[in-house]
């Protein structure tokens, strides 16, 4: 499996911008309430898929939660509004969109294909459904789901200058709701996890008031490690031009 290194690089965030992985923490989305979400603004949801939706490597939903929630997202939000976005299928690692198309028919929400895994900014840019900042974004892991959904707030913030306008009551400053579940269907990474649950706990305890980069000075110094680190990565694989230049140097 490729390495992630928009996830690899994700904690590292933490020095200039601590709050990038504080969420909404519920214990699976069975704790949602879709039509509610919809009164308070927010017009679509992204979903994870492997121990949110799924048993990890499954395609079909886990027995505990049942196919009218995902019915309601649906009614609440729009068909066209409802995404799920994994690093397992619609990744590079499902070559032809295997995974992805076999998963879209049975949880009957999209996936999308994207090349860069969360929370790559260019993953961020693949995702077209309603403006970024009026979205749900709902995952089992901090330093992928959560970041990416935190990430989505500071491009909205920093493209004009301001955080997009909006009819909605709702204050959009906010940007999306990032929801963490933090229960797992299956065991599955929990040292990782444990790390994740310490570090959300210390960061919402101190970073009240705490100095920060400006938007724009944070998601340029995010994406600029980011593009040069997968560009490095790219340089140094196997039949990639570092390879190349030394088999043909003297």
């Amino acid at each position: 499996m490729p390495l992630n290194i928009p996830g690899i690089l994700a904690p590292f965030q933490l020095l200039w911008n601590p709050r990038i992985i504080l969420p909404n923490v519920i214990q699976d989305i069975r704790q949602l309430d879709f039509l509610a979400l919809r009164k308070a603004g927010y017009r679509g949801a992204v979903f994870d898929k492997d121990n949110c939706l799924t048993i990890p490597y499954k395609d079909t939903l886990v027995p505990e939660l049942q196919v009218r929630l995902l019915e309601e997202c649906r009614e609440a939000f729009g068909e066209c509004n409802v995404l799920i976005v994994s690093n397992s299928a619609g990744s590079r690692d499902d070559p032809g969109g295997i995974q992805a198309e076999s998963v879209s028919h049975h949880l009957s929400v999209p996936v999308l294909y994207h090349g860069s895994p969360k929370p790559a900014y260019r993953c961020i840019s693949a995702i077209r459904l309603t403006s970024h900042h009026e979205l749900v974004v709902v995952g089992d892991r901090v330093f992928t789901d959560v970041v990416m959904a935190n990430r989505m707030k500071r491009r909205v913030t920093c493209a004009t200058g301001e955080p997009e306008k909006t009819s909605s009551i709702r204050d959009r400053e906010n940007g999306p709701l990032a929801v963490w579940t933090n229960g797992v269907w299956q065991k599955e990474s929990m040292v990782m996890r444990w790390i994740e649950r310490c570090l959300v706990d210390v960061v919402a305890r101190r970073t009240n008031g705490k100095h920060e980069l400006s938007d724009s000075q944070e998601v340029s110094l995010s994406m600029l490690i980011e593009e040069v680190t997968e560009l490095v990565m790219l340089l140094a694989s196997p039949g990639g031009l570092l390879q190349r230049l030394v088999t043909i140097l003297p």
